[in-house]
């Protein structure tokens, strides 16, 4: 029976920490959840047996699931949270829109304050979050007041009102938790580099901080003043033991369309992530398949304006990751640092997850097109001038120069045909020589294909370095092949890959599929030959105490070995045993063997 869609959805997610979201028939969204990791926790609600019986209502209905990946759990909060907020799916608990997480505001006005709040006012003031919790806040916060003397009341401190004498200080300028700008006892230039190093603060950076209090605290020792340089320690191991970032995006980044793309032989995958706020509150991707192998450029101008048009975005700035022309009044930005480059590599590994998805679901609902994907990219990779739709790939296998052998093992499409395996007996090779028996077993493999008339490979791969490759390459010169078969040497130590007259070696990147399809081969390859090796030594143990013994053939010791087993039980035997199967003379002949007085 063939597997659905939600099953097929289920096998390719990610083992990543992200955000999901159920749909029924209707396309209208069910829920959002967020998780450690996407396949565990949404593979859970489909083989568990519930409690709830909304839950198992829920279940029933979901026909499809979208996800987005995101780095840290702590994102995957925020990000439901907001996605919770803008859907308000019906099995999802309702949040206030308002009153969810926490920021730190510093306040636009002379001499700022600093301190929480739930409401993000467009008035210039300066807002540091969302944060996951309250208490977040208030040890960012207590961390703050006791590195830096700030006031907290909420006088208008303009310059005007100081010099008239309208305030006086309160209670915290005694407590020595604030320096009196109320009364103009402190300067507006000191109070505002202050805010500067608790703004690097919320960004994480202490750098500055941390090396204004070092200074501070040499001083004071310096002055024998040891309880107050103590204090500036304390705060200078909280500062470096603490890590202040929180948040999906910087709250800076507002009305911004975020679109990467990722790209194979012959598909692009085009990324949008739409922020807001600073907070993602869309993800999108789009598969684009390609006609006339269109550059990323073309694709991603095409995937913008059709995925603008269809979510009805009027974001006037976008980030992409390179030029692009779309003939609008737009803003367009190419991140290289800092928080906008973060948003940007979120958005491509977006793009990349959904390809990989797509190959996972292609391998079980579209086999061709993953084939000829893998042969495109086959090609181009190794630099071939066909499709390498059958490759065959040799390796020798001998143990201390015994019993030398070979093995040949064919891919066709990309998978193993095991039919087509060839083992060799190297005949005309004495001792270990690895080249000699390269040379003899490629030559006999391509001679009886030609003899036969059979199908060539398009590639041929040599296990072994630039020695053994060349001893092939003599092979395809008698036999007339040079230049009609593709044929290259893996060395075993880096995955280097050699060409014939190409003194350099290609590295393929680590992780590349034409790299693990080769790795495949060479492996099937060395299995496959010491199998052989293995079977053949044990034959030639087994047999050469036997064909030791005067008088007995090889009939004799086959009937033996298939009525006894093993040498052993042939030689634990009773003289009555043996002749029951090979006779009286030849029964006599073996027991005295072994019972020799």
């Amino acid at each position: 029976m063939p597997e659905t869609a939600l099953e097929i959805q289920l096998k390719t997610l990610p083992n990543e920490p992200g955000v999901y979201q159920y749909y029924d028939s209707e396309g209208k969204i069910l829920y959002v959840g967020k998780a450690k990791n996407l396949k565990k926790r949404v593979s859970s609600y489909f083989t568990k047996t519930h409690d709830s019986g909304k839950t198992r209502v829920l279940v029933k209905k979901i026909v499809s699931i979208k996800h987005i990946v995101v780095n840290t759990e702590t994102d995957a909060l925020l990000l439901e949270n907001n996605l919770i907020k803008k859907y308000r799916p019906r099995y999802n608990v309702l949040l206030k829109d308002d009153k969810t997480y926490p920021w730190i505001c510093i306040k636009k006005e002379r001499f700022p304050r600093v301190f929480s709040t739930r409401r993000v006012i467009k008035d210039g003031s300066e807002y540091f979050g969302p944060y996951t919790s309250m208490k977040t806040v208030s040890t960012l916060l207590d961390l703050i007041r006791g590195l830096f003397l700030l006031r907290t009341c909420n006088y208008d401190l303009s310059e005007e009102k100081i010099d008239t004498g309208k305030y006086k200080v309160c209670l915290e300028y005694h407590l020595g938790n604030c320096k009196g700008p109320c009364e103009g006892l402190e300067s507006e230039v000191a109070y505002q580099e202050n805010i500067m190093a608790i703004k690097e603060i919320l960004k994480g950076n202490f750098k500055t901080s941390l090396i204004q209090f070092k200074a501070q605290m040499k001083a004071l020792a310096a002055n024998m003043q040891f309880e107050e340089a103590q204090k500036i320690k304390e705060k200078i191991d909280v500062l470096e033991n603490y890590q202040a970032k929180s948040t999906i995006v910087n709250p800076k980044i507002s009305n911004v369309d975020v679109f990467t793309i990722m790209s194979d032989e012959e598909y692009g995958y085009i990324n949008f992530l739409q922020i807001s706020y600073g907070s993602i509150i869309r993800s999108h991707t789009l598969e684009i398949k390609k006609k006339l192998d269109e550059p990323d450029k073309e694709l991603l101008e095409l995937a913008i304006t059709e995925i603008r048009q269809r979510f009805n975005s009027n974001s006037k700035e976008l980030y992409v990751p390179f030029e692009v022309d779309l003939g609008e009044d737009l803003k367009i930005t190419i991140p290289q640092l800092g928080d906008k480059k973060h948003i940007l590599d979120l958005s491509l590994r977006n793009a990349k997850y959904y390809r990989m998805e797509r190959f996972k679901q292609a391998k079980i609902t579209d086999p061709d097109r993953h084939v000829n994907r893998i042969m495109a990219q086959m090609k181009t990779d190794l630099r071939l001038p066909k499709e390498p739709r059958h490759i065959e790939c040799f390796d020798n296998s001998n143990i201390q120069g015994t019993h030398p052998v070979a093995a040949c093992v064919v891919f066709k499409n990309g998978k193993p045909s095991k039919k087509d395996y060839r083992h060799f007996n190297i005949k005309s090779v004495v001792g270990p020589d690895d080249f000699a028996s390269m040379e003899e077993v490629v030559y006999r493999r391509y001679k009886r294909l030609l003899d036969e008339d059979q199908p060539l490979p398009q590639l041929v791969i040599i296990d072994g370095g630039k020695g053994q490759l060349s001893s092939s390459l003599k092979s395809l010169d008698a036999l007339n092949l040079r230049g009609k078969i593709a044929i290259i040497g893996i060395a075993k130590r880096l995955e280097e890959l050699f060409y014939p007259d190409d003194p350099i070696p290609l590295y393929l990147d680590k992780k590349s599929e034409t790299l693990k399809i080769i790795q495949q081969l060479r492996n099937e390859a060395h299995r496959f030959g010491l199998e052989h090796h293995r079977n053949k030594r044990s034959k030639t143990a087994l047999n050469t105490e036997l064909e030791t013994i005067p008088g007995i053939g090889e009939k004799t010791i086959v009937d033996l070995l298939k009525h006894f087993k093993s040498t052993k039980r042939i030689s634990e035997a009773t003289k009555q045993e043996l002749e029951a199967v090979v006779g009286v003379s030849r029964a006599s002949k073996v027991f005295n063997y072994y019972h020799k007085l």
